[in-house]
């Protein structure tokens, strides 16, 4: 797939202690670097090592205040792509994620968007919640950071970024995103790691995720609800 030659994409992926994993991660991005994607690791105060190893591998690797949105944030600051793609340590792009990126939003003029996802497990409801959380973002414009959400700085910047809070920063950007426009709803999946669903059960992190939703949606604050979920950032 041909990139629109007046655009560049950089990848911001927020990092904590993911030593066991990080190498891997940067490595598949390898050939989107190549092509000249921009990588950049935000670390929030990793004690294992992780900036250490990304540092071969990414273009950046810059340090952080603790917490996922402050991350992201920082890592769009420091970025220099016209399209910023947000990427969890434990999600996978497709190898042509730049091409449908860039050619994507340049051809249908929108100004950001995601991916659909494949959950990776071992349990067969994996396959049921993807499929429902993709026709639910489909509907609703309302994207999760499992689905690598991309945006063209422009919007980025109007939005005003991610908001400064523990909890449900992906779907508080997605509320602010959808006022500029509907997003982008690429076909093609990213995989992302079942092990939270199947270390804690399928069925009861879903339920969890719903509560956790329901009630950021009813008035909630994001960081009462980290508090009595556990969510809240280690500190220093």
């Amino acid at each position: 797939m041909t990139l629109h030659p007046q655009r560049t994409l950089s990848i911001i992926v927020p990092v904590l202690d993911e030593a066991a994993v990080i190498a891997a991660v940067l490595t598949a991005l390898g050939p989107l670097r190549q092509r000249g994607t921009e990588v950049i690791v935000a670390d929030g105060g990793s004690r294992d090592g992780t900036p250490e190893l990304a540092r071969p591998l990414a273009d950046h690797v810059i340090a952080a205040a603790r917490g996922r949105a402050s991350q992201m944030n920082a890592g769009a600051l420091a970025a220099r792509g016209d399209v910023l793609l947000f990427l969890h340590a434990d999600t996978r792009l497709p190898a042509e994620a730049d091409g449908l990126v860039l050619a994507g939003l340049y051809s249908t003029g929108l100004q950001w968007g995601r991916f659909n996802v494949h959950i990776e497990g071992r349990n067969p409801m994996l396959a049921v919640i993807a499929a429902l959380m993709n026709w639910r973002s489909l509907i609703t414009g309302i994207v999760t950071g499992d689905q690598a959400v991309f945006v063209t700085r422009t919007a980025f910047v109007a939005a005003g970024g991610f908001p400064d809070i523990p909890l449900m920063e992906d779907i508080a950007l997605s509320k602010r995103l959808k006022r500029l426009g509907r997003p982008l709803c690429l076909t093609t999946s990213v995989t992302t790691s079942g092990r939270r669903w199947e270390r804690h059960g399928v069925i009861r992190t879903v339920l969890l995720m719903w509560r956790l939703r329901l009630a950021y949606f009813l008035g909630a604050e994001p960081a009462v609800l980290a508090r009595r979920y556990g969510y809240v950032p280690r500190n220093g």
